[in-house]
């Protein structure tokens, strides 16, 4: 058997092998996310795709019959998969970007025009002028290679647009990076095939392994981000606080450390009045009023889910009249955030706060006497009427 077909069959078959465990372990969960189907889906692509490749060696390397009719249904299979690998990691940036309407019946017509578009344009090329497709000996031609990646390069340039639109208007290193990242990706992956097309005159698959590699790090950045996000409200979760804890400790020594606990007064009164899914919705809208105020600072901080409808702030800065203009902010935040969605009902908070003393002080300390501040400012809100009331 040919070498260069071997190589592409070993290749491709790793590569398949690793997608399907990733694709088993994703189809396994119970709680997968629209971001993880559309994940799925850009897999399974590009699983048909090293298939695909792998019947192409074949037939380059003599091992498969080169006749026009199997020719003819690779190359068509190749340009339907290399299309639908790009329209699957746009789905998936939309879901990540979280696109309005992107699941629209109208909206997702109005992506797949390019591919129909061309699709019609490419039969009809062949069936008028089939020569300037394949050569005589069946090899694509320059006009074929132009059909293959025109729908990739425009669904390509869509996510990157939706993904540079969100880092235009974000604050947040990580949040940067992870916009950048869903956006650059296509890019990376094609940097890699025209490597293995000009470069190495197609004598190794570089694609499949650029695919792998790359896809192999969204998939663990998923895991981590599971591992430490809470899911409902996207914050740290007590595990991540755990561990911020454990290595901030003398990371700060220009700042004061303040740890502010912040809990949803009368959160009770929501869920046993509108039931525990506008409890939810209370948290994300608290949640989402936290990561407002904490974008905006110019200190480090760390935002987490504490528990219940408890959340720390950990907050690394010189001034404490900073600490109380961002409490003056959170509840102002808060409060317009739910005229904004038009909630049953107004959210208060209680906040406590205290800073972290000397060498025998510790984190802990600092939040149980954050968490009894927390309940004396409840106290006081309730005593002010400033508490959670419905409409």
């Amino acid at each position: 058997m040919s070498p260069y077909f071997l190589h592409y069959l070993q290749s491709n078959a790793v590569c398949l092998v690793i997608f399907g465990i990733v694709l088993s372990h994703n189809l396994l969960r119970k709680d997968r996310t629209e971001k993880q189907i559309k994940y799925n889906l850009t897999l399974i692509a590009f699983m048909s795709y090293f298939v695909s490749d792998t019947l192409w060696a074949g037939v380059i390397a003599g091992v498969l019959p080169n006749v026009l009719s199997l020719v003819l249904v690779l190359n068509f299979t190749n340009y339907l998969i290399m299309a639908g690998i790009t329209f699957a990691w746009l789905c998936y940036a939309m879901a990540v970007e979280e696109v309005q309407n992107r699941d629209k019946p109208t909206k997702l017509f109005a992506l797949l025009v390019p591919f129909i578009l061309t699709s019609v344009a490419l039969i009809v090329t062949y069936i008028a002028a089939p020569g300037s497709l394949l050569d005589e000996s069946n090899k694509p031609k320059l006009l074929y290679n132009a059909f293959l990646v025109v729908v990739p390069i425009i669904y390509i340039i869509s996510s990157l647009v939706y993904s540079l639109r969100r880092v235009k208007g974000e604050t947040n290193a990580d949040e940067k990076r992870k916009h950048l990242s869903v956006g650059l990706f296509p890019l990376i992956v094609i940097v890699g095939g025209l490597a293995q097309i000009l470069l190495l005159n197609g004598e190794s698959a570089l694609f499949c392994s650029c695919c792998t590699v790359f896809m192999l790090i969204f998939y663990i950045q998923s895991m981590e981000k599971q591992i430490s996000v809470d899911p409902l409200t996207g914050l740290n979760n007590r595990g991540q606080l755990s561990r911020y804890l454990s290595q901030s400790s003398g990371a700060h020594k220009d700042a004061t450390t303040f740890i502010l606990m912040i809990d949803v007064n009368d959160f009770k009164r929501i869920n046993d009045t509108f039931g525990h899914a506008e409890g939810d919705r209370a948290l994300v809208i608290v949640a989402g009023a936290l990561k407002q105020i904490v974008d905006g600072r110019n200190f480090p901080t760390f935002l987490g889910r504490y528990g219940g409808d408890e959340f720390i702030l950990i907050a690394h800065t010189v001034n404490e009249k900073e600490i109380e203009r961002m409490i003056v902010e959170i509840r102002q935040r808060i409060e317009e955030d739910c005229f904004l969605q038009q909630t049953p009902y107004v959210i208060f908070v209680g906040i406590g706060y205290d800073k972290v003393g000397g060498d025998s002080d510790t984190f802990q300390k600092c939040i149980s006497r954050a968490d009894d501040n927390l309940y004396l400012d409840k106290k006081n809100c309730k005593l002010n009427s400033q508490t959670t009331f419905l409409k």
